[in-house]
């Protein structure tokens, strides 16, 4: 049940982050013109490091209740600090679609993998037309 609940919050987070982002309107696009593409760009690196690390908390959580992620050169029982870093390594290799093939996922975190790597997917492109967007609106 507490697994559950963790993986509905952190959902939640990533989820709402995410369309924060697609959906955030900028006002006085006129008076600043470079510094709007800026505030776009700072707001992707924050969306990616949120999915990254809301992802890798999953992956950690899960490790508890299951093996999920199966990494061939670690021994069975590593350190709970370890096992935190290797989530969320393996949330950062997965979002920005690099795929070392270090660690595999295994069950429920397959699922996890395909949402993450469609929203890394997917975050480029709607950063390149939200500039677009505001460029558009500036020049109205």
């Amino acid at each position: 049940m507490m697994r559950w609940l963790i993986t509905y919050l952190i959902l939640i987070i990533i989820i709402s982050s995410v369309l924060q982002f697609i959906f955030m309107q900028h006002s006085d696009v006129r008076e600043r013109k470079i510094g709007i593409a800026y505030e776009v760009f700072y707001s992707l690196l924050v969306i990616y490091g949120t999915v990254i690390i809301g992802f890798g908390m999953l992956y950690f959580t899960y490790s508890f209740y299951d093996l999920i992620l199966y990494d061939s050169y670690d021994e069975v029982d590593i350190p709970w600090l370890e096992a935190l870093w290797q989530s969320i390594y393996f949330s950062g290799v997965t979002m920005l679609t690099i795929g070392y093939g270090d660690i595999a996922p295994i069950g429920v975190a397959r699922l996890f993998v395909l949402i993450q790597a469609l929203i890394g997917y997917i975050l480029p492109t709607t950063f390149v037309l939200k500039v677009m967007h505001l460029n558009f609106e500036e020049k109205k």
